[in-house]
């Protein structure tokens, strides 16, 4: 039986920008497909900042697997077994934030991935199969190959083990927090700065290294973007609902305000 398509695997694997869009905001369905039809790949459903609840953000990733935007949900820091809970309930993809070792890494593989790969828990029937029975091995190797297990790089110590965590089976990308990582090297904000894009070339080196996807999240100018594409950056959180619709609301209120006579 088919599976439900993860986009932002699909994208990386094509070596394509695969870009998301995050939700922290607007805690319901209906934001699926309005980013869906502004071209986004995947949903970045967050759950270590602001009060989204679980129960919200399976619901909003079972309705996403139909529109073809994959839903990809963060964590808080250390909660693997909120990460398990999430991908039963229909996530296709995980972000572990704070991940400052290879030990750590090899700890959240070894619980976000079946066996043999490792030793998650079987839920039962599975959303992206549309709840449908199918014999276990086939249906839990098929979800290993489909999910999406990122870990975020947000310090100087995980950058200086970078290599060493993207060596590790059943991670598949490394995605840069570059806000935490500015805030922890003294640079509050200043996510263009040369100490950040040296951490770029590291991790970016080191996943191509190992076969990993770089990945890219609080570097939303222009400018940074096409800078940190241009390194090798392909995971990218683009910005989130938040500031979008600010900036929306703004400039369309000026626009109008402007006929004011």
């Amino acid at each position: 039986m088919a599976i439900a398509v993860n986009a932002a695997k699909a994208r990386l694997k094509k070596n394509e920008l695969s870009i998301g869009i995050g939700i922290r905001l607007v805690r319901n369905v209906d934001i699926i497909k309005v980013m869906k039809a502004a071209g986004f790949d995947w949903l970045f459903i967050d759950l270590e900042h602001g009060s989204m609840s679980i129960e919200t953000a399976c619901e909003i990733s079972v309705a996403a697997q139909d529109s073809g935007i994959a839903p990809i949900v963060r964590v808080p820091y250390g909660e693997l077994t909120m990460a398990t809970r999430v991908l039963d309930g229909g996530a296709l993809g995980v972000v572990i934030p704070h991940v400052d070792t290879p030990e750590e890494a090899k700890e959240i593989a070894d619980k976000l991935r079946y066996p043999p790969r490792g030793h998650r828990s079987v839920g039962g029937g599975q959303a992206q199969f549309d709840y449908a029975p199918m014999p276990l091995g086939e249906m839990t190797t098929k979800i290993d190959d489909n999910t999406l297990i990122t870990v975020m790089i947000e310090t100087p110590k995980a950058v200086e083990n970078a290599e060493a965590i993207a060596a590790v089976p059943g991670i598949d990308c490394l995605l840069m927090g570059s806000s935490d990582l500015s805030m922890e090297m003294g640079i509050p904000g200043d996510t263009g700065n040369p100490k950040i894009q040296a951490a770029v070339d590291k991790v970016v080196a080191a996943c191509k290294k190992h076969g990993k996807w770089p990945g890219m999240g609080g570097a939303y100018t222009e400018e940074l973007l096409k800078l940190y594409t241009e390194k090798g950056m392909r995971f990218l959180l683009s910005g989130n609902d938040l500031p979008m619709l600010t900036a929306a609301a703004r400039a369309h209120q000026a626009k109008v305000r402007a006929f004011q006579k």
